[in-house]
C-alpha cells in the first residue's frame, strides 16, 4: 500500500507543473526585481483588462465566446450579476452549439462553502451527454463515494472502466479562451515593459492559467480504491481497463494515474517496468512544457504558437506534445534524466 500511495504521490507533481502560468510570472517579477507597488498595479491592470474582456464578450449568443466569458470570469470577484461566471455559464449551456465542454465547466458553478460541489444538475446533464467518457463517471464516482453510496461508486467505476475514453475538456477551454482573448488590445500596463513578449506574452499566461483551473475528478480517490482492490479480483480487473483509458485519456494527471494503475497492479515485472518508464517521460514532458510556457513571458513568437495550439483545439495531452515537437523538444526523457522527487 505504501509503495503505491508513493508512486502516486507524482501525480501531485504533476498537478502542480501543469498549472505553472502564475508561478512563472511571480518568478519573472522576482527575476527583474520590481518593486512590489508596480507589481500590483499590473495585477490590478490585468484584472480591468479582464473584466473588459469579458464585457465584450457577454453580449455574444454564441456557446464558444460566452464559454470564453464565463471562464474570464470565474476568477472575478463583484462582478455585475449579468456578467457573473453563474449567469454566462448558464447562457452558454442554453447557446447553440452547447456541448458537454459547457457542461463540464458548469460543474464549477457551485457553493463550496455549502458542500454543493460538483453541480450536481450539471453532472447529471455530462452523464446524458458523454455517457461513454470515464472522466464523468469518474466524477459520479467521487460525489457517490463523499455521500457513502459504496454499491453506486462500484457501478460507477464499472461504467467508467468500459468508457471509450478520458476527456476533461481543457482542450476546449483552452481553445475559447485562446479566440476570445484577442477581441481587445491590452493595454501598456497590462505587461512588464521589461519582457520580450509584451503583449502576447501576457495573453498567453492568462489563457493557460485560466485554462489550469478546469474542474477535476478526485483522482486520489480512483487510486486509494483500485490499490485496494488486492481481494476484489473484480475490482482489479475493472481498474486496469479504466487504467489502460487513462493511458490515453485527455490530460497528463489522467495518463499518470492510469500508468500508475498499471505499476501498481500489472501481474508482469515487464509491465509494472514499461509503465513507470512511461511515467518518467510523462514528467519529463510536463515539465518540458511548463518551462516552455515560462519562456512565452520572453519570445512574442513562442506565445503566438501557444496560443495558435490552443486555438486549433484537441486535448490538453495533444497539445502539449504538438509544443514540444514544434520546438524541437524530444518526448522521451534523456537516458540519464530522472524527475525531482516531490518534498
Amino acid at each position: 500500500m505504501m509503495r503505491g500511495l508513493r508512486c502516486f504521490a507524482l501525480t501531485c507533481v504533476l498537478s502542480l507543473l501543469v498549472t505553472p502560468a502564475f508561478a512563472a510570472k511571480a518568478a519573472a517579477g522576482m527575476e527583474h526585481n520590481e518593486p512590489s507597488k508596480t507589481a500590483k498595479a499590473r495585477d490590478k491592470a490585468q484584472l480591468a483588462f479582464q473584466r473588459d474582456l469579458v464585457s465584450v464578450l457577454a453580449p455574444r449568443a454564441d456557446a464558444l465566446p460566452l464559454l470564453g466569458a464565463a471562464l474570464l470570469a470565474r476568477p472575478l470577484f463583484n462582478q455585475p450579476p449579468s456578467n457573473s461566471f453563474h449567469v454566462l455559464i448558464g447562457r452558454a449551456a442554453q447557446a447553440d452549439g452547447a456541448d458537454a465542454a459547457i457542461s463540464w465547466v458548469r460543474l464549477a458553478d457551485c457553493d463550496a462553502k455549502a458542500d454543493a460541489c460538483p453541480n450536481t444538475a450539471a453532472l447529471d446533464q455530462l452523464l446524458a451527454q458523454a455517457p461513454d467518457n470515464a472522466a464523468v463517471w469518474l466524477l459520479k464516482l467521487g460525489a457517490d463515494a463523499r455521500n457513502m453510496k459504496q454499491d453506486d461508486a462500484r457501478e460507477d467505476l464499472g461504467k467508467a472502466a468500459n468508457a471509450k475514453l478520458y476527456d476533461d475538456y481543457t482542450g476546449a477551454s483552452l481553445k475559447a479562451l485562446a479566440s476570445s482573448i484577442g477581441v481587445l488590445p491590452p493595454a501598456a500596463d497590462t505587461f512588464d515593459p521589461a519582457s520580450k513578449a509584451g503583449a502576447v506574452g501576457m495573453q498567453a499566461m492568462l489563457v493557460y492559467g485560466i485554462a489550469s483551473t478546469q474542474p477535476q475528478p478526485t483522482l486520489q480517490v480512483i487510486a486509494k480504491l483500485c490499490e485496494n482492490a488486492a481481494e476484489d479480483a473484480s475490482i482489479k480487473v475493472d481498474c486496469l481497463k479504466l487504467g489502460k483509458t487513462l493511458e490515453w485519456g485527455s490530460s497528463p494527471l489522467a495518463r499518470s494515474l492510469g500508468l500508475h494503475l498499471r505499476e501498481v497492479l500489472a501481474g508482469e515485472p515487464a509491465q509494472q517496468q514499461e509503465a513507470k518508464d512511461a511515467r518518467r517521460n510523462l514528467i519529463w514532458q510536463v515539465q518540458s512544457f511548463s518551462q516552455l510556457l515560462a519562456r512565452a513571458q520572453d519570445d512574442p513568437s513562442l506565445a503566438q504558437h501557444l496560443l495558435a495550439l490552443a486555438r486549433n483545439g484537441g486535448t490538453e495531452m495533444s497539445l502539449l506534445l504538438a509544443a514540444l515537437r514544434d520546438n524541437n523538444i524530444p518526448i522521451d526523457a534523456p537516458a540519464n534524466w530522472q524527475p525531482r522527487q516531490p518534498g
